[in-house]
């Protein structure tokens, strides 16, 4: 405005925020602008999306014979999904877009978390030092927990909108509490932050455990004097003012890392890679489906798939014949239940592969006319993509098609040595159940069987042997060992017994064979161990299986704040 010679006052500049009912005023206010040179400013056009149709119109009626002073300023949040674009092309294609991107980057966040206060801020308790340690400590707890969502599930299981109205009101709470107590309330205001503030947003229970676990490594009496850390190598400031504390930030804190979150180097491989392999996942998916498109030395698209259907068809076995199955079981064990459960489950699955296959092989040929789902599973088949109907009555599961089927024959292999006697095989694959829980809650049911301890009070005990799975020649007396496990964010030291930090590039190191036995509750040591989610993909969030207790020298929160998971999948 002051490039054009302009001084703004409440004629020449009509600001107004839509969704209360202002479009009649907006419409009257821009008749005017376009006549008399002013500017217009309209809020959250995206709350009237019915209204910008009409919008689009008047815009394009005042771009002719307007002044040339008049201007239009559009302001609308971010669209959370491509269903939810509601701005008209025409707008779009006439305006020049400017976007407000979120700070990358702990840095960049927290001075951003800082300014949202100012020195008025730092000087309005009594209790100085103590306010402005914590304040500090709260700033980087907020930029830390924002910004570890770019490292997908390892950071956190689902995504929080967390906002710096969170971080205000915290700063508000901490206030008040300071000066309601002479003694700082270390453990009233974790809760009320942990638990409250931003605790509000979380529904995952090991996302509520890491967030509670970042408030007590930031906010705990050593922070007082002088002993507290927030991230290796950046210890908390001690009493200045407020561009002190902008200045330590730009002096002090070391370069952007996973480090800074807790996180092992390891987190940012995995995500970038992740990352890559969605990006050229897309980019396959943008390639031309002409039938025609392609031909050379691996033929057409039809071809492909059709050569590839062939394959699977040949592979596929029988399905299991659960009356001849149900015959042969002896005793209804708990392990003899989960298996003949495991069958049926198998069956549904592979009878749809070979239903769906078998009739885009007479489509292919013209047989039968094609179908929606034909074309979706031929689509599939030609993107090396597991098909939406058999991941319907499948198993979580990212891999590839490829893989994915692979995967499968190694399943119904260990289900067919396991039903030709039903007894327990000396390891169990526990990745290869299409219900891991029901063979752990079975350890349990035979172990409260067998010693008649109530079922509700018994617990799991995990111990990790320094064996791989050919050690193993037959199964223990009591409970199970399992194979098949993978760790992310960490690894297990074979000598040792105790989980230590991961090797570089090592994403997901093999666990060794684990015994797993049921003991009751009360007997359960939980010192110097580490509560580990167990989840079926490196998705985790609702994947989530169990929990093992791992043995560890460290305190457990380091391996909380790392993400340290056990994963059946890779």
């Amino acid at each position: 405005g002051k490039k054009l010679g302009y001084t703004f006052n409440n004629r020449n500049l009509h600001n107004i925020s839509l969704g209360q009912g202002q479009e009649v005023v907006a419409e009257q206010a821009l008749d005017l602008a376009a006549k008399e040179g002013h500017w217009v400013i309209l809020q959250n056009i995206h709350l009237v999306a019915k209204w910008l149709s009409s919008l689009e119109k008047q815009l394009e009626q005042l771009a002719e014979g307007s002044r040339p002073e008049f201007r239009v300023f559009l302001s609308a949040e971010p669209a959370p999904c491509p269903a939810s674009h509601v701005i008209p092309q025409g707008i779009l294609h006439n305006s020049l877009k400017i976007t407000s991107e979120a700070p990358a980057g702990v840095h960049a966040n927290l001075h951003r978390a800082l300014d949202n206060f100012s020195q008025d801020t730092l000087e309005m308790c009594s209790q100085e030092q103590e306010f402005r340690s914590i304040l500090f400590a709260l700033c980087y707890f907020h930029a830390v927990v924002a910004e570890r969502r770019r490292f997908g599930p390892q950071g956190w299981n689902r995504p929080y909108p967390f906002s710096s109205g969170d971080l205000t009101i915290s700063v508000s709470v901490l206030h008040n509490c300071l000066q309601a107590s002479s003694k700082v309330p270390y453990d009233d205001l974790r809760y009320l932050v942990g638990e409250i503030m931003y605790g509000g947003h979380i529904t995952d229970e090991w996302d509520r455990r890491l967030c509670r676990t970042y408030l007590e490594e930031f906010i705990k009496p050593e922070m007082l004097e002088g002993e507290l850390c927030l991230a290796p190598g950046f210890p908390l400031p001690g009493n200045m003012d407020y561009n002190g504390y902008h200045q330590y930030i730009d002096d002090a804190l070391p370069p952007e890392s996973p480090h800074l979150y807790g996180l092992h180097p390891n987190a940012e491989i995995g995500f970038l890679t992740q990352r890559s392999e969605r990006l050229l996942r897309t980019v396959l998916e943008l390639q031309p489906r002409d039938s025609n498109a392609g031909q050379g030395a691996l033929g057409t698209r039809e071809e492909m798939v059709q050569a590839l259907l062939e394959e699977m068809l040949e592979k596929l076995t029988d399905e299991f014949n659960m009356a001849e199955l149900v015959a042969k079981v002896e005793e209804r064990t708990p392990y003899a239940v989960v298996a003949l459960q495991e069958c049926e489950r198998m069956n549904a699955l592979t009878a749809e592969l070979r239903r769906s296959l078998t009739q885009l092989e007479l489509g292919l040929k013209g047989e039968l006319t094609m179908t929606s789902d034909m074309e979706a599973l031929q689509n599939s088949l030609f993107l090396d993509r597991v098909p939406e109907s058999w991941l319907k009555r499948s198993y979580p599961s990212t891999a590839s098609l490829g893989s994915w089927f692979a995967d499968l024959l190694a399943r119904i292999s260990e289900l067919e040595a396991w039903t030709r006697d039903f007894s327990l095989p000396s390891t169990l694959w526990l990745g290869g159940f299409f219900n891991p829980q029901a063979i752990l809650t079975a350890v349990m049911q035979t172990a409260a069987r067998r010693n008649k301890w109530p079922l509700d009070t018994m617990t799991l005990q995990c111990d990790v042997t320094k064996k791989s799975r050919e050690d193993f020649a037959s199964a223990p007396r009591e409970g199970a060992y399992v194979h098949g496990l993978f760790m992310e964010g960490a690894r297990w030291d074979l000598q040792a017994g105790t989980i230590t930090d991961a090797r570089l590039q090592e994403l997901t190191p093999a666990m060794p064979v684990l015994f797993i036995k049921a003991i009751p509750g009360d007997k359960q040591d939980s010192r110097a161990l580490y509560p580990c989610p167990l989840y079926r993909t490196r998705q985790r969030g609702p994947t989530y299986v169990w929990t093992l207790n791992l043995k560890t020298k460290e305190n457990p929160s380091k391996w909380v704040l790392a993400g340290v998971a056990l994963l059946l999948q890779i």
